[in-house]
Protein backbone atom coordinates (compact mmCIF):
# COMPACT_ATOMS: atom_id res chain seq x y z
CA UNK A 1 0.00 0.00 0.00
CA UNK A 2 1.81 2.87 -1.39
CA UNK A 3 0.04 5.26 1.33
CA UNK A 4 1.45 3.35 4.27
CA UNK A 5 4.95 3.07 2.44
CA UNK A 6 7.37 5.89 4.05
CA UNK A 7 4.49 7.53 6.37
CA UNK A 8 4.45 7.74 10.13
CA UNK A 9 1.64 5.44 11.45
CA UNK A 10 0.53 6.71 14.87
CA UNK A 11 -1.58 4.41 16.64
CA UNK A 12 -3.41 4.62 20.01
CA UNK A 13 -4.19 1.53 22.19
CA UNK A 14 -1.70 -0.50 20.38
CA UNK A 15 -1.13 -2.98 22.99
CA UNK A 16 -3.57 -5.72 22.05
CA UNK A 17 -6.62 -5.98 19.82
CA UNK A 18 -7.20 -4.24 16.63
CA UNK A 19 -4.66 -1.44 17.57
CA UNK A 20 -2.32 -4.11 17.70
CA UNK A 21 -2.93 -6.11 14.64
CA UNK A 22 -3.20 -2.75 12.64
CA UNK A 23 0.20 -1.60 14.00
CA UNK A 24 2.10 -4.89 12.81
CA UNK A 25 0.15 -4.97 9.57
CA UNK A 26 1.03 -1.13 8.79
CA UNK A 27 4.50 -1.85 9.60
CA UNK A 28 4.45 -4.88 7.14
CA UNK A 29 3.47 -2.68 4.57
CA UNK A 30 6.38 -0.24 5.16
CA UNK A 31 5.06 2.25 7.80
CA UNK A 32 7.35 3.20 10.45
CA UNK A 33 4.94 2.94 13.58
CA UNK A 34 4.47 4.60 16.56
CA UNK A 35 2.65 2.72 19.22
CA UNK A 36 1.47 3.57 22.73
CA UNK A 37 -0.66 2.68 25.18
CA UNK A 38 -1.00 2.79 29.05
CA UNK A 39 -0.08 -1.06 29.24
CA UNK A 40 3.87 -1.43 28.93
CA UNK A 41 3.78 -5.29 28.81
CA UNK A 42 1.11 -5.62 26.04
CA UNK A 43 3.19 -2.69 23.95
CA UNK A 44 6.51 -4.38 24.27
CA UNK A 45 4.75 -7.43 22.53
CA UNK A 46 3.23 -5.15 19.83
CA UNK A 47 7.36 -4.10 19.50
CA UNK A 48 8.44 -7.38 19.10
CA UNK A 49 6.13 -8.61 17.06
CA UNK A 50 7.07 -6.10 14.76
CA UNK A 51 11.07 -5.64 14.77
CA UNK A 52 10.60 -9.44 14.35
CA UNK A 53 9.81 -8.96 10.65
CA UNK A 54 11.73 -6.18 10.03
CA UNK A 55 9.42 -3.05 10.74
CA UNK A 56 9.97 0.13 12.10
CA UNK A 57 8.44 1.09 15.46
CA UNK A 58 8.78 3.31 18.43
CA UNK A 59 6.61 3.16 21.50
CA UNK A 60 5.21 5.59 24.17
CA UNK A 61 3.41 4.87 27.23
CA UNK A 62 0.10 7.19 26.85
CA UNK A 63 -2.80 7.77 28.64
CA UNK A 64 -5.79 9.80 25.90
CA UNK A 65 -7.13 10.69 29.31
CA UNK A 66 -4.78 12.88 29.86
CA UNK A 67 -4.99 16.06 28.20
CA UNK A 68 -1.27 17.47 28.61
CA UNK A 69 0.45 14.10 27.81
CA UNK A 70 -0.97 14.06 24.56
CA UNK A 71 0.50 17.57 24.23
CA UNK A 72 3.66 16.49 25.10
CA UNK A 73 3.64 13.78 22.77
CA UNK A 74 2.49 15.40 19.98
CA UNK A 75 5.40 18.29 20.19
CA UNK A 76 7.98 15.13 20.95
CA UNK A 77 6.50 13.36 17.99
CA UNK A 78 6.84 16.77 15.68
CA UNK A 79 10.26 17.63 16.69
CA UNK A 80 11.15 13.86 15.82
CA UNK A 81 9.77 13.60 12.36
CA UNK A 82 9.27 17.11 10.67
CA UNK A 83 7.58 16.77 7.49
CA UNK A 84 6.62 13.46 7.18
CA UNK A 85 3.05 12.22 6.24
CA UNK A 86 1.46 11.09 8.99
CA UNK A 87 -1.64 8.53 9.43
CA UNK A 88 -3.85 9.28 12.51
CA UNK A 89 -5.30 6.29 13.97
CA UNK A 90 -7.38 6.68 17.09
CA UNK A 91 -8.01 3.06 18.36
CA UNK A 92 -7.40 3.35 22.41
CA UNK A 93 -11.15 2.64 24.09
CA UNK A 94 -12.72 0.75 26.96
CA UNK A 95 -15.62 -0.65 27.92
CA UNK A 96 -17.86 -0.36 31.14
CA UNK A 97 -20.00 -3.30 32.30
CA UNK A 98 -22.92 -1.02 34.27
CA UNK A 99 -26.37 -2.10 33.36
CA UNK A 100 -29.16 0.19 32.62
CA UNK A 101 -28.68 4.60 32.30
CA UNK A 102 -30.47 4.56 35.51
CA UNK A 103 -27.69 2.41 37.36
CA UNK A 104 -24.86 4.26 35.67
CA UNK A 105 -23.09 6.51 37.75
CA UNK A 106 -22.01 9.98 36.06
CA UNK A 107 -18.15 9.62 37.50
CA UNK A 108 -18.67 6.45 35.18
CA UNK A 109 -19.70 8.02 32.23
CA UNK A 110 -17.54 10.60 32.55
CA UNK A 111 -14.60 8.29 33.07
CA UNK A 112 -15.94 6.93 29.51
CA UNK A 113 -16.26 9.46 27.63
CA UNK A 114 -12.66 11.20 28.77
CA UNK A 115 -10.90 7.98 27.15
CA UNK A 116 -13.46 6.89 23.92
CA UNK A 117 -14.61 10.52 23.20
CA UNK A 118 -12.17 13.54 24.77
CA UNK A 119 -9.22 10.83 23.23
CA UNK A 120 -10.03 10.89 19.83
CA UNK A 121 -10.65 14.97 20.34
CA UNK A 122 -7.61 15.91 21.75
CA UNK A 123 -5.37 13.52 19.86
CA UNK A 124 -6.69 15.60 16.43
CA UNK A 125 -6.32 18.68 17.91
CA UNK A 126 -2.94 18.15 19.05
CA UNK A 127 -1.75 16.19 15.52
CA UNK A 128 -3.69 17.86 12.97
CA UNK A 129 -1.05 20.65 12.64
CA UNK A 130 1.87 18.29 12.25
CA UNK A 131 -0.79 16.19 9.23
CA UNK A 132 -0.87 20.17 7.78
CA UNK A 133 2.69 20.62 7.94
CA UNK A 134 3.16 17.35 5.97
CA UNK A 135 1.52 17.90 3.60
CA UNK A 136 -1.51 16.29 4.43
CA UNK A 137 -2.16 12.30 6.01
CA UNK A 138 -5.11 10.79 7.13
CA UNK A 139 -7.91 10.84 10.48
CA UNK A 140 -8.86 7.74 11.24
CA UNK A 141 -11.36 7.25 14.39
CA UNK A 142 -12.60 4.19 15.63
CA UNK A 143 -15.87 4.06 16.65
CA UNK A 144 -18.29 1.00 16.77
CA UNK A 145 -21.42 -0.61 15.28
CA UNK A 146 -22.78 0.90 18.63
CA UNK A 147 -21.80 4.07 17.04
CA UNK A 148 -25.12 3.30 14.29
CA UNK A 149 -27.52 2.23 16.49
CA UNK A 150 -28.17 2.51 20.31
CA UNK A 151 -26.92 -0.65 22.47
CA UNK A 152 -29.12 -1.68 25.47
CA UNK A 153 -27.26 -1.60 28.85
CA UNK A 154 -24.37 0.69 26.83
CA UNK A 155 -25.29 4.17 27.35
CA UNK A 156 -22.01 5.44 28.03
CA UNK A 157 -20.37 3.56 24.94
CA UNK A 158 -23.26 4.44 22.54
CA UNK A 159 -23.31 8.15 23.70
CA UNK A 160 -19.15 8.59 23.27
CA UNK A 161 -19.37 6.16 19.77
CA UNK A 162 -22.05 8.26 18.34
CA UNK A 163 -19.94 11.92 18.83
CA UNK A 164 -16.84 10.01 17.50
CA UNK A 165 -19.19 9.26 14.46
CA UNK A 166 -20.30 12.77 14.75
CA UNK A 167 -16.81 14.62 15.61
CA UNK A 168 -15.28 12.44 12.64
CA UNK A 169 -18.03 12.87 10.13
CA UNK A 170 -17.60 16.87 10.54
CA UNK A 171 -13.88 16.78 10.30
CA UNK A 172 -13.97 14.67 6.87
CA UNK A 173 -16.41 18.00 5.79
CA UNK A 174 -14.34 20.43 6.71
CA UNK A 175 -11.07 18.93 5.97
CA UNK A 176 -12.34 18.02 2.44
CA UNK A 177 -10.40 19.48 -0.11
CA UNK A 178 -7.42 20.67 2.15
CA UNK A 179 -4.92 17.41 2.10
CA UNK A 180 -5.94 15.52 4.84
CA UNK A 181 -8.67 12.71 4.40
CA UNK A 182 -10.52 11.43 7.36
CA UNK A 183 -12.41 8.28 7.66
CA UNK A 184 -14.35 6.71 10.87
CA UNK A 185 -14.03 2.70 11.77
CA UNK A 186 -16.70 0.72 12.60
CA UNK A 187 -15.81 -2.36 14.15
CA UNK A 188 -18.71 -5.30 14.82
CA UNK A 189 -17.70 -8.34 17.00
CA UNK A 190 -14.11 -8.47 16.76
CA UNK A 191 -12.19 -10.80 19.23
CA UNK A 192 -10.56 -8.72 21.30
CA UNK A 193 -10.44 -8.14 25.23
CA UNK A 194 -12.35 -5.06 25.73
CA UNK A 195 -15.65 -7.07 26.86
CA UNK A 196 -12.94 -9.18 29.30
CA UNK A 197 -11.49 -5.94 30.57
CA UNK A 198 -14.69 -3.77 30.73
CA UNK A 199 -15.03 -1.98 34.36
CA UNK A 200 -17.85 -2.94 36.55
CA UNK A 201 -20.43 -0.68 37.27
CA UNK A 202 -23.95 0.28 38.10
CA UNK A 203 -25.55 -3.04 38.80
CA UNK A 204 -23.65 -5.52 36.36
CA UNK A 205 -22.68 -8.32 38.78
CA UNK A 206 -19.15 -9.70 38.06
CA UNK A 207 -21.03 -13.14 37.31
CA UNK A 208 -23.39 -11.39 35.03
CA UNK A 209 -20.34 -9.51 32.71
CA UNK A 210 -18.77 -12.84 32.78
CA UNK A 211 -21.59 -14.46 30.95
CA UNK A 212 -21.47 -11.62 28.63
CA UNK A 213 -18.19 -11.99 27.98
CA UNK A 214 -18.28 -15.51 27.30
CA UNK A 215 -20.95 -14.71 24.75
CA UNK A 216 -19.56 -12.35 22.72
CA UNK A 217 -16.21 -14.60 23.08
CA UNK A 218 -18.47 -17.22 20.65
CA UNK A 219 -19.82 -15.04 18.87
CA UNK A 220 -17.26 -12.61 17.26
CA UNK A 221 -16.36 -13.86 14.18
CA UNK A 222 -14.16 -11.40 13.53
CA UNK A 223 -10.00 -11.70 14.16
CA UNK A 224 -8.39 -8.80 14.60
CA UNK A 225 -5.79 -9.58 11.53
CA UNK A 226 -8.86 -9.32 9.44
CA UNK A 227 -10.09 -6.08 10.84
CA UNK A 228 -6.66 -4.65 10.59
CA UNK A 229 -6.69 -5.79 6.53
CA UNK A 230 -9.85 -3.80 6.48
CA UNK A 231 -8.73 -1.08 8.08
CA UNK A 232 -5.53 -0.73 6.00
CA UNK A 233 -7.86 -1.68 2.73
CA UNK A 234 -10.35 1.66 3.61
CA UNK A 235 -7.29 4.38 4.11
CA UNK A 236 -5.87 3.36 0.91
CA UNK A 237 -9.38 3.87 -0.26
CA UNK A 238 -10.33 6.79 1.61
CA UNK A 239 -13.31 5.12 2.73
CA UNK A 240 -15.71 7.09 4.50
CA UNK A 241 -17.03 4.49 6.76
CA UNK A 242 -15.45 1.47 7.36
CA UNK A 243 -16.93 -1.18 8.28
CA UNK A 244 -15.71 -4.19 9.93
CA UNK A 245 -17.31 -7.92 9.32
CA UNK A 246 -20.64 -9.04 8.54
CA UNK A 247 -22.79 -7.99 11.64
CA UNK A 248 -21.24 -4.29 10.79
CA UNK A 249 -22.72 -4.36 7.64
CA UNK A 250 -26.06 -5.85 8.64
CA UNK A 251 -26.52 -3.29 11.43
CA UNK A 252 -25.10 0.01 9.20
CA UNK A 253 -27.60 -1.57 6.70
CA UNK A 254 -30.62 -1.70 8.84
CA UNK A 255 -30.19 1.20 10.98
CA UNK A 256 -30.27 3.36 7.58
CA UNK A 257 -33.59 1.55 6.33
CA UNK A 258 -35.44 1.42 9.19
CA UNK A 259 -34.37 4.42 11.66
CA UNK A 260 -37.06 4.32 13.72
CA UNK A 261 -37.87 0.64 14.12
CA UNK A 262 -34.44 -0.80 13.07
CA UNK A 263 -34.60 -1.96 17.08
CA UNK A 264 -37.38 -4.88 16.32
CA UNK A 265 -35.12 -6.48 14.58
CA UNK A 266 -31.55 -5.90 15.73
CA UNK A 267 -32.18 -6.13 19.71
CA UNK A 268 -32.68 -9.76 19.77
CA UNK A 269 -29.40 -9.97 17.79
CA UNK A 270 -27.06 -7.71 19.87
CA UNK A 271 -28.23 -9.38 23.23
CA UNK A 272 -27.85 -13.07 22.17
CA UNK A 273 -24.47 -11.68 21.10
CA UNK A 274 -23.59 -8.86 23.87
CA UNK A 275 -26.21 -9.40 26.07
CA UNK A 276 -27.77 -12.22 26.88
CA UNK A 277 -31.10 -12.58 28.98
CA UNK A 278 -28.89 -14.06 31.74
CA UNK A 279 -26.37 -10.74 31.56
CA UNK A 280 -29.13 -8.58 31.80
CA UNK A 281 -29.39 -6.30 34.88
CA UNK A 282 -32.52 -4.58 34.15
CA UNK A 283 -33.83 -2.04 37.12
CA UNK A 284 -35.23 -4.40 39.96
CA UNK A 285 -35.09 -7.98 37.59
CA UNK A 286 -33.78 -10.44 39.46
CA UNK A 287 -30.61 -12.39 36.81
CA UNK A 288 -32.06 -15.35 35.67
CA UNK A 289 -30.33 -18.22 34.15
CA UNK A 290 -32.46 -19.66 30.92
Amino acid sequence: MTQLRDSVFIVTGAASGIGQATAVAAAAAGARVLASDVNAAGLARTAELITATGGQVETALLDVADAEQIVEYARLVGTAHPGRRIILFNNAGVALGAGTFEHNTLEEFEWLLNINLWGVVRMTKAFLPLLRAGGGGHIVNVSSVFGLMGAPEGAAYSTAKFAVRGFTDTLRNELSGRGVQVSTVFPGGVRTNISAAARLGGNRTAAQQSIVNATFARHARTSPEQAAETILRGIARNQARILIGPDARVIDWLTRLLPSSYGRFLLPLIRRTFAPKAALALPDAPMRVE
